[in-house]
């Protein structure tokens, strides 16, 4: 019997999980962490994070431990900010290596965010057995590179080969917060829940923890034509929007305004449509919570992975598009179209539904604990 088949059959087993800097990563962390102590009670998981970023803070009131790297990502817009980032990467390599041998994890998983690159090469440069979950349907350039010598890549969709070695793909979708789907809320509750009223079609607009700047542009500009269309709308803005969406749904009752939503499971469960960025953790919900969706891809995230995202979904006709440069004057006429097409939702609530998958954590633990 193997070192760390010992360690297992003991209960020692320590894993690290790297990555973060979106909800989108996070969340996604969190739940295959449960899901490894569901499996697994005495296992010993350290998340490593960036410092800074919001998986310092989400992590610990998960109930996890956390360690944070002083790393920070290419800037796309601005190239004199990456001047410091060999610097960094050097540093967090040396803090890596730290952490390693303080730890002695014996598998790494990485959920992508670049806190994950030192982490994952590190491990794979010590034999270490490294797993990599990649939530969307275009691989980010990191995660391509370390799924080389990865032991099991796990993904989000079908037709991954194009970018990992197709011997180590398992299609398991994307792990989901248990509250989204778990949770038994009535409409008329959730509806109340925001203090709108029964009887008309309420359309929620999410776009991430930050907002979207064109969402809600699109949204401030038109807000008058969701009353005349008798909709109702739950706005979650982001912070930096919140103040100017306020004034712009002042005196209309039938606009709820809310810098961030931290009860999702309410959002979803008014909602008869959905506005909202394509990134991978929004679709995996949205695809268990069976919604008509427009999406509104981010333009200038990684590979453009977004618009890759919502495409696929477009294709299955599970889903409606906007691209982002036309969604302040397109967006809003096309919820309102949608809105009255009743045929229509019903075939994006019927193929959305096809893709959503529920049990995609434990799918995951499961196989990360039978390879190491």
């Amino acid at each position: 019997m193997s070192e760390v088949n010992k360690e297992i059959n003991k209960g020692a087993i320590k894993i690290i999980i790297a990555g973060g800097g979106t909800g989108g990563h996070i969340f996604p962390a969190i739940a295959i962490a449960n899901a490894i102590k569901k499996l697994q009670p005495k296992a010993d998981i350290l998340f490593v994070g960036a410092k800074g970023k919001m998986e310092m803070e989400k992590v610990p009131q998960a109930g996890f431990d956390i360690k944070g790297l002083e790393i920070a990502g290419y800037n796309r817009s601005s190239l004199i900010k990456n001047i410091g980032l060999p610097y960094k990467l050097l540093k967090s390599f040396l803090q890596v290596r730290i952490i390693f041998k303080a730890f002695k994890p014996v598998a790494v998983i990485g959920v992508g965010g670049y806190s994950s690159f030192p982490v994952l090469r590190y491990a794979q440069s010590r034999g270490i057995k490294t797993f990599i979950h990649e939530s969307n349907s275009f691989a980010g350039k990191s995660n391509i590179y370390l799924g080389k010598r990865a032991t099991r890549i796990f993904t989000a969709t079908s037709g991954m080969e194009k970018f990992f070695p197709k011997d180590k793909i398992i299609v398991t979708g994307n792990p989901v917060r248990q509250n989204i789907f778990s949770g038994n809320i009535s409409k008329a509750e959730a509806i109340k829940h925001f203090g709108l009223a029964p009887g008309n079609k309420t359309v929620l607009s999410i776009g991430g923890s930050l907002g979207a700047k064109s969402i809600n542009e699109a949204l401030e500009k038109n807000i008058e034509l969701f009353e005349q269309n008798n909709l109702q709308l739950i706005w979650q803005t982001g912070k930096p929007f919140y103040e100017r969406a306020l004034a712009a749904a002042k005196g209309h009752n039938n606009i709820c305004v809310k810098d961030f939503i931290t009860q999702m499971e309410y959002a979803y469960a008014a909602a008869d449509m959905v506005i909202s960025r394509s990134g991978a953790m929004a679709i995996a919900e949205l695809c268990i919570v069976k919604k008509p969706v427009v999406f509104v891809p981010y333009p200038f995230a990684a590979e453009d992975h977004q618009t890759a995202n919502a495409t696929a979904l477009v294709d299955k006709k599970a889903a409606k598009m906007i691209i982002d440069k036309d969604a302040v004057e397109k967006l809003v006429p096309a919820v309102i179209e949608l809105s009255k097409n009743t045929a229509e939702q019903e075939l994006i609530e019927e193929n959305i539904g096809k893709l959503g998958i529920r049990n995609a954590d434990e799918v995951i633990a499961g196989i990360i604990l039978n390879n190491i």
